[in-house]
């Protein structure tokens, strides 16, 4: 909790005040990145325009907020103290993955969400390369494209 009061530029009487112990920290950090990665389908109108379009926004919107994705889904443990009601909500994302498969943007081969967990392995892999200073970040969310529209293409 020091080293975490250090990087926020507060003291760690503050950081107690707001989480009593390392395990409320990260429950609370989760919270809090699960309702932006719900929030990314609302913002980017991925339910607008062409499922093609509305998929560049979305993994574009993913790869904007990386740290997020990665700390939700770059480590199993985390989630394991959500409730399933309070995971993140995949609906509007299935729900163009399935409009893309309908529109013949995307294979109607593959399951939706076979789609689904490519996309994100695709996204996940993508941000960690790029902390890692493996994958220039200005290139990640193209590559990603790149990849994903020549794996899942009808």
């Amino acid at each position: 909790m020091p080293d975490i009061a250090a990087a926020a530029g507060v003291g760690r009487t503050t950081v107690h005040r707001y989480f009593p112990d390392r395990e409320y920290l990260i429950y609370q950090a989760t919270l809090d990145s699960i309702a932006m990665v719900n929030q990314l389908a609302v913002d980017v109108a991925a339910d607008q325009g062409p499922a093609r379009e509305a998929m560049h926004r979305v993994i574009n919107a993913m790869v904007s907020i990386g740290d997020r994705v990665v700390f939700l889904f770059g480590d199993p443990a985390v989630m394991r103290n959500i409730a399933p009601d309070d995971h993140p909500d995949d609906a509007p994302l299935m729900d163009l993955i399935k409009r893309g498969q309908a529109e013949g943007v995307f294979s109607s081969e593959l399951s939706a969400t076979w789609i689904e967990h490519t996309l994100f392995a695709l996204v996940l892999k993508g941000c960690q390369d790029a902390a890692a200073g493996e994958l220039a970040r200005h290139v990640v969310a193209p590559t990603i494209i790149r990849t994903f529209e020549h794996g899942v293409r009808a």
